[in-house]
């Protein structure tokens, strides 16, 4: 689609002079100075900086010895902030009790890992938070509609969101940078757009605003004294804006939007309620909207788009191509050609899912689920890094946009510049942003020496199919000026007080760059460029080449070097700093080229010294200050050679593990243990311990359709597998009717008498699933009991967190006379064990259900299970029901290398199983084939005790008289030389079994 809703700035300017702009206020939250910000950007300590911050959630990475690997390899990627969502339910199981302070709940730790590491915090604690997170982060007690439609004023909603709101923003104050830490905002609310009843004629709707100021006033009242924001789902909401709704009350400090422009989902038909009908690799256009409804703010992406999650239904794998390297190189370039400042990426690590999604957020993400960076990781890299020297960006105008600025109409261009130092930013794309084609072109710009045609005598500017470039001019480097570049700016590094700059350009393209102030250079390694050629020109030498895979060094007269690489050459290049000012400077990075990871670098006397990750015999080259003549990396000492051009130069050595021969070496899944896994669909099962299910009314706002009150979530259930026992009496029966909710892709089976009758199998798009079942395969006494397994997918979101679980219609079907009728005697239900109790807090409230193994434990280490027959998954069943299978293995995993594990599941064509993996007491992989598509399940260290062991869960639904089975095995998902260490101790993340016959 072509960009011509573009706004369309092309102004006549005289060369050399900014065209007017306003005089933009300076603002603050009114409590401190700390966090300023204008129309430009935000200014933190005195120092304007592009926020450039990756989203990650504690919750879904359950393991904080696991923090520090997320977080190095966020600062690693060249980010200078991380967002972290709170989550109501995770943290409060019960009303009236909060965990803070159980395993991963107590998230504190990341606030001294992010200060220590260098990464601002952006903090967004609620109460709603969305997140594809079940009932969108509230706790499951809050969804029976006695607390109202929430999200608004309501007291009996306010009550009981304002204790935790308190004591997580109370947590928060404490490391906000007002006070020496590193949170530096703070979000009020989540994509809650609802400040206008009329957007178009502002008309205010009160409630809503009542509801953020209540949350404002909280956050205030408990400590936090940064800059509240809030970000709007759309552009279309325009809440929340001290420019835009001034006066009318609940506006923020600083407006902020989303967009996911490729969609948040796999399945693009969730997003053209908001997006419109999906047109591939659109961009869109935030600078009206910024301009409209936030002038003197910065433009702020709070989330944008890093990846899609994967639902029901999705593909294998996910949809990673959809927002794969190239999407990361045009539409983060493109956000800096509409002007925005400050971005989140949504997500950065994904992780865990909580019920809703289907068993894993991995998101698509730069960082994936297993850990495992790629080249999606590696494009943002190299984004990020030019970001954080492109000091100018901060502060820019918008000077023109059109196909002007191009030899040809296929190219569109945007000058940005900043009117203090008049450097410009052109960014460039193809006019039809999704276009493949290759385009060579010349570009027009103004700079200090003049106007130029770019470049001047390489061959054109190039843009290979859907690529972005942003072409620099007037750029400050140290005290001279890169007059332009047509190849991109990887980084800046002072050394020894003289800039060391890195240029990058695809492979086999020709590159040009103008340099002030000089008038002589040396070729001192030529072994990636090739047509080097340089000339006076403009009072500096203008230096033409074309790049070939790796590197060349030029120095000039004044001591500079530059360096010219390629894009794999960018790829596996670090820019570690030895500061932990999230700001960088530039006299702080040493430069790294080889490994795979470069974590952490810190130089004493004359050592660098370097942590981080390496799988092959890599070749190390270090630039550094001259200073500094010996290297070590993970503590071991290096020999190196300096070479003529000042790097030091080594090799880490081959690594003697490898994926195949960690998969070697890992313990065969054969000796496993079964037994049944639902004996509560026998008639003599004893249920007296159950909760009786009798309520006459609710205040669900939606009634059921027959009664007792069937709601799981009104009974203290909210999560997981569900368990009823119906009794009624009498021969006359033929049949049920059945209605029973449980969220899109959930299921059920029903017994009679211990028969079984039939299954919902479940379907993507329906949440109510309906059946009319016959008795006739089962034999009616005086007393009988149909019995019903539920799945639980989790709780919807937004307006549906109230949409009930449980069953909604349970109908006998049968004669019925005057004299008589059909009908239930009683219901009982099984859920959690504890139900709200929460009696395992480390694992949280949503990690069990209520399937039998769960309640009785079996699933956690410990648990004795030596009277039970040995069988395997892959035997499985041969009828309808469930069979829970448990092995317990001992790893051993090599020292001093991080290896990423998983499990591989499988089934026959057809297999109509649910299945649940369970490691070590937690539930990490909801397996349905007959619906979704996932079979890898990483699984996260700390999770498995990578020395010691480990206790394996499965258990198998059959929702067929036919039963089924499921195979099971371990993959090897990646294996590099570490640093970071998987094997460290986190006995206290896995609590062993204890006695759980109260919930038989």
């Amino acid at each position: 689609m072509k960009l011509s809703g573009f706004v369309s700035l092309l102004l006549v300017c005289i060369l050399g002079v900014i065209c007017a702009e306003p005089q933009w206020p300076l603002h603050n939250d009114g409590i401190n100075s700390v966090v300023e910000w204008d129309h430009y950007s935000y200014i933190i300590n005195g120092y304007r900086l592009y926020i450039w911050s990756g989203e990650m959630h504690y919750w879904r990475a359950p393991v904080p010895e696991m923090w520090i690997d997320i977080l190095q390899k966020i600062k690693a990627a060249g980010f200078n902030a991380v967002s972290f969502y709170g989550n109501w339910g995770y943290h409060s199981a019960k009303e009236g009790l909060l965990d803070f302070e159980s395993g991963a709940h107590d998230f504190t730790k990341l606030f001294d890992l992010a200060k220590q590491v260098g990464l601002y915090i952006l903090f967004r604690p609620g109460p709603y938070v969305n997140a594809e997170a079940t009932a969108g982060g509230f706790p499951g007690w809050l969804t029976t509609g006695a607390y109202g439609t929430l999200r608004n004023n309501d007291t009996r909603y306010t009550e009981a969101w304002t204790p935790y709101f308190t004591k997580i923003s109370e947590i928060v104050a404490q490391h906000q940078v007002s006070n020496g830490g590193n949170v530096f905002i703070y979000q009020i609310e989540n994509e809650y757009g609802d400040q206008w009843k009329n957007v178009a004629a502002k008309t205010p709707n009160p409630s809503a605003i009542s509801y953020m100021e209540l949350l404002e006033s909280c956050a205030r009242n408990a400590g936090i004294d940064v800059p509240l924001i809030h970000n709007n789902p759309n552009m279309n909401t325009k809440s929340w804006s001290k420019d835009y709704g001034a006066g009318v009350g609940g506006d923020v400090d600083i407006y902020g939007l989303d967009s996911y422009p490729s969609c948040w989902s796999c399945n693009l038909s969730e997003c053209t309620g908001t997006n419109g009908a999906y047109v591939d690799f659109q961009v869109s256009e935030y600078y009206t909207n910024f301009l409209q409804v936030s002038p003197t703010q910065p433009s702020f992406l709070a989330e944008f788009q890093g990846g899609s999650y994967n639902p029901w239904g999705g593909p294998e794998g996910g949809c990673i191509n959809t927002t794969g390297p190239d999407w990361v190189n045009v539409y983060y370039r493109h956000n800096v050609a509409q002007k925005v400042t400050a971005m989140n990426i949504y997500m950065l690590f994904g992780g865990l899912p909580m019920p809703t999604v289907a068993t894993s957020y991995d998101y698509s993400a730069p960082i994936s689920e297993s850990r495992v960076i790629g080249d999606k990781y590696q494009e943002t890299k190299i984004f990020a890094q030019f970001l954080r020297v492109a000091r100018d960006l901060t502060k820019v105008d918008l000077i023109g946009n059109s196909t002007q600025y191009a030899s040809t109409p296929a190219i569109y261009a945007t000058e940005l510049r900043n009117p203090d130092t008049n450097g410009a930013f052109y960014i460039t794309i193809h006019t039809s942003s999704p276009s493949t084609d290759l385009t060579p072109f010349k570009l027009y710009v103004s700079t200090s020496v003049g106007n130029l045609t770019l470049p001047q005598r390489a061959s054109g500017v190039v843009l290979n199919g859907r690529e972005s470039k942003i072409i620099v001019t007037d750029f400050g480097v140290g005290n001279k000026t890169l007059i332009y570049s047509t190849a991109e700016i990887f980084t800046v590094s002072t050394q020894d007080n003289l800039p060391l700059v890195f240029l990058w350009l695809p492979a086999g393209e020709s590159g040009e760059f103008l340099f002030s102030g000089v008038s002589s250079s040396s070729l001192l390694k030529s072994a990636g460029c090739s047509n080097v050629q340089s000339t006076k020109s403009n009072g500096g030498l203008l230096v033409s080449y074309t790049q070939s895979v790796g590197s060349c060094v030029i120095k000039f007269d004044n001591g500079y070097r530059f360096v010219l690489i390629d894009r794999s050459t960018a790829y596996a290049t670090w820019v570690p700093s030895t500061s932990t000012d999230p700001y960088t400077p530039e006299n702080s990075t040493v430069i790294v080229q080889g490994p795979y990871l470069v974590r952490s670098a810190s130089i004493a006397h004359e050592t660098v010294d370097l942590t981080g990750d390496w799988s092959n015999a890599t070749g190390l080259e270090i630039f550094a200050p001259s200073s500094v003549s010996r290297v070590r990396f993970n503590g071991e000492q290096l020999h190196v050679t300096k070479s003529s051009y000042g790097s030091l130069v080594g090799k880490l050595g081959d690594s003697r593990h490898t994926i195949p021969s960690i998969q070697a070496q890992l313990p065969p899944l054969k000796k496993w243990k079964v037994n049944d896994g639902l004996p509560e669909r026998n008639p003599t099962y004893d249920d007296s311990r159950w909760v009786v299910a009798n309520h006459t009314s609710t205040p669900n706002p939606t009634p059921p359709a027959t009664y007792p009150v069937l709601y799981a979530d009104e009974y203290g259930f909210h999560t997981g597998n569900l368990l009823w026992r119906g009794r009624f009496s009498g021969t006359k029966a033929t049949g049920v009717s059945l209605a029973v909710i449980g969220g899109t892709s959930s299921g059920y089976s029903a017994f009679l008498n211990g028969n079984y009758i039939g299954s919902f199998l479940g379907s993507t798009s329906i949440t109510n699933g309906t059946l009319t079942l016959s008795f006739s395969n089962a034999t009616l006494s005086h007393t009988n009991v149909l019995f019903i397994i539920q799945d639980h997918t989790g709780h919807d979101e937004t307006s549906g967190v109230t949409n009930p679980r449980g069953i909604y219609n349970a109908t006998l079907l049968g004669p019925i006379s005057a004299n008589s009728s059909l009908s239930f005697d009683s219901w009982k239900l099984a859920g959690t064990a504890g139900g709200g109790t929460n009696i395992d807090p480390v694992r949280g409230p949503y990690n069990e259900g209520g399937l039998h193994a769960e309640r009785m434990g079996w699933h956690l280490p410990g648990f004795n299970d030596r009277t039970w027959s040995s069988s395997a998954p892959e035997i499985g069943l041969s009828e309808a029901g469930a069979k829970f299978y448990r092995s317990v293995v001992k790893l051993d995993v090599p020292k001093g290398v991080d290896v990423s594990l998983g499990f591989v599941l499988g089934s026959k064509e057809g297999g109509k199983v649910r299945a649940q993996l369970y490691v070590n007491g937690y539930m990490f992989g909801k397996f349905v084939p007959w619906i979704g598509n996932q079979v890898v399940f990483p699984v996260f260290p700390g999770i498995l005790d990578y020395h010691g062991y480990n206790t394996i869960g499965l258990s198998i639904w059959a929702q067929d008289a036919a039963g089924g089975s499921v195979s099971i095995d371990w993959t090897v998902l990646g294996v590099v030389n570490s640093a970071f260490d998987p094997g460290f101790e986190a006995r206290e993340l896995r609590p062993r079994w204890s006695d759980r016959s109260a919930y038989y």
